[in-house]
């Protein structure tokens, strides 16, 4: 039986994505692109929502198969036990390897010093490098999103460091489509960044749309807080006030997660991801913008550090 004629064909339909769908197609590609193309990847997890949603995109990229690669997280010691708890539980259910490089063992051992300020934050640069070099990690994937920070918007997906673990934001390859070079030298390693295109509005409405658990502390509750540069930071055992701060209850949520000596929390009463999908929609000021005490300490601040080796 002869084909019919071109003209008599019955058009595909074509299926468009929606744009969160794009975007989680993006991430995926790029899984499965260091997944084949690097030898020792590894995935900084440290129970943040950034972290969560990067390695929910990981289990569905290797989907049937585990996670082909483990999980990495520098622990200040001045983490939220919250956030901590979570990390432990999704490592355990997930059955993934879990690596700890603890900023605590580097300032008994002298090769940090602790910081005047009592941040903790600024301190996991070292750290960080030292574990990726003791493990011959050559591909770290990070949760950093363009629209957080001036310095992470400069960011390519693929970001070459050097040697010593630094950036050049001069010597950096051009990225077409989604063509992304990944080669290094002997010592060098790529940054990995899946989640560059989304915003955090992106972030929440996939979390609603996938029904991802996170910690608590990400929807109102009621904590003791106390007010310092504008922000209200947590009460708790590596967080505490000054003279003159007054401890009041307030019903707040967090935005971002870190370190809790720099960390503030937002008065909230999103109690839910619906709620927080609403509030975020219409806030303009970014959550490090508005709650992280480390990325004000200089107008520079992160882009300092990212060239030192953060993250």
């Amino acid at each position: 039986m002869r084909d019919p004629p071109m003209s008599l064909a019955v058009p595909v339909p074509v299926r468009r994505l929606t744009q969160l769908q794009a975007l989680e197609s993006e991430a995926i590609h790029i899984f499965r692109e260091v997944g084949a193309e690097f030898e020792r990847p590894v995935l900084l997890f440290s129970g943040g929502k950034d972290s969560v949603v990067m390695l929910h995109l990981a289990v569905k990229a290797f989907w049937p198969g585990p996670v082909p690669f483990p999980v990495l997280h520098v622990d200040t010691g001045h983490n939220f036990p919250e956030v901590l708890a979570y990390r432990d539980a999704e490592v355990a259910r997930l059955g993934l390897r879990l690596e700890v490089a603890r900023v605590q063992d580097y300032l008994d051992d002298g090769r940090l010093r602790a910081r005047a300020d009592g941040t903790r934050n600024p301190l996991q640069t070292l750290p960080l490098l030292d574990a990726i070099a003791e493990h011959s990690f050559d591909a770290v994937f990070g949760g950093g999103r363009r629209d957080e920070e001036k310095a992470r918007a400069k960011e390519r997906i693929y970001s070459l460091r050097d040697e010593f673990g630094q950036w050049d934001p001069r010597n950096q390859r051009p990225e077409l489509w989604n063509l992304y070079n990944g080669r290094h030298d002997v010592g060098e390693h790529v940054r990995v960044f899946p989640l560059s295109n989304w915003t955090e509005l992106d972030i929440w409405r996939y979390i609603a749309a996938e029904q991802i658990a996170l910690p608590g502390l990400y929807y109102a509750h009621d904590r003791e807080v106390f007010q310092r540069d504008g922000m209200w930071l947590g009460v708790g055992p590596h967080s505490l006030p000054r003279k003159g701060e007054p401890v009041v209850t307030r019903r707040v949520r967090y935005r971002t997660v870190g370190d809790m000596s720099c960390t503030g929390a937002v008065e909230s009463d999103a109690a839910g991801v619906d709620d927080v999908v609403v509030e975020v929609a219409a806030s303009r000021i970014t959550e490090r913008g508005a709650t992280r005490a480390d990325d004000r300490m200089s107008e520079a601040a992160m882009e300092d550090r990212k060239k030192e080796g953060y993250f």
